[in-house]
């Protein structure tokens, strides 16, 4: 597929997904919504890919919310459209991505921005990075499931003051807030969100979607987390992962695994 508002570009099995409308900031307009879809769905079907790091074109902004301007005049039943289709096509597909995908936080995360980055699997910020959920001044909320998985990561106290006062904070508090996992100097963003993919991708592929699946379970409430971890630790007994990494403990070795 060829993409106008994104870059991607495969790199020793690690896709660099980058939103390129710097001059709108970053912005996510329904285009760039559509072709974050279909590549999410190429790196999860692609062997040549081992995982995902997302970022932002340039230095000021990771994504700097949806594109106002598409939904200004819209009625409920259309709000209600915009918020299910972007849930179900890009960020709950990112959640659920059966390969890790990074958030590489380089500027501005918000609105639409920080959700994007909250529904990958990692998050990591530039120092000079800002996030914020600012809906509510424009008399909206969070929409693309940000008072989620706000809540999943800081709580219900320091989501609610997030939201409600539509604050934007830096990229150190957000650190202390558990909202991102690590903050380096600009300069290093990348490279660390590389060194930490390289690791991941290391691992069986097999476990680490089994992993991420078991996670992600922890969060649905009419499902019994604790059963599907059963399930996803039995099934690994039946891969050949399973067998190489024991032989390759077992011979002091380092393995080699299959790809996905």
């Amino acid at each position: 597929m060829n993409y106008k508002n994104i870059l991607f570009d495969i790199k020793d099995r690690i896709l660099f997904l980058t939103i390129n409308r710097e001059s709108k900031l970053n912005a996510l307009n329904k285009e760039t919504l559509s072709e974050l879809h279909f590549a999410i769905i190429d790196a999860c079907q692609n062997k040549r890919i081992g995982g995902v790091i997302l970022t932002g074109a340039g230095t000021k902004a990771f994504v700097a919310g949806a594109d106002i301007t598409e939904f200004k005049n819209f009625d409920k039943d259309q709000g209600h459209d915009l918020a299910r289709e972007g849930q179900t096509k890009v960020f709950d597909m990112i959640a659920g991505s059966n390969k890790p995908i990074i958030a590489a936080i380089n500027g501005f995360a918000l609105g639409g921005g920080l959700e994007l980055a909250m529904a990958c699997h990692i998050r990591i910020a530039s120092e000079h990075a800002k996030l914020s959920l600012p809906e509510v001044s424009l008399g909206l909320i969070p929409g693309y499931g940000g008072t989620q998985r706000l809540t999943q990561l800081v709580g219900k106290g320091r989501a609610l003051e997030l939201i409600l006062t539509a604050d934007m904070i830096t990229a150190s508090d957000a650190y202390h807030w558990g909202l991102v996992n690590h903050v380096v100097h600009p300069d290093e963003l990348l490279t660390k969100a590389q060194d930490i993919m390289q690791k991941i991708m290391s691992r069986s592929p097999i476990a680490l979607s089994s992993a991420i699946r078991a996670v992600n379970a922890s969060l649905v409430h009419e499902v019994n987390g604790f059963d599907v971890e059963i399930a996803e630790f039995a099934s690994c007994f039946g891969t050949a992962d399973f067998k190489e990494g024991v032989s390759a403990f077992l011979e002091k070795r380092k393995a080699i695994f299959s790809k996905m």
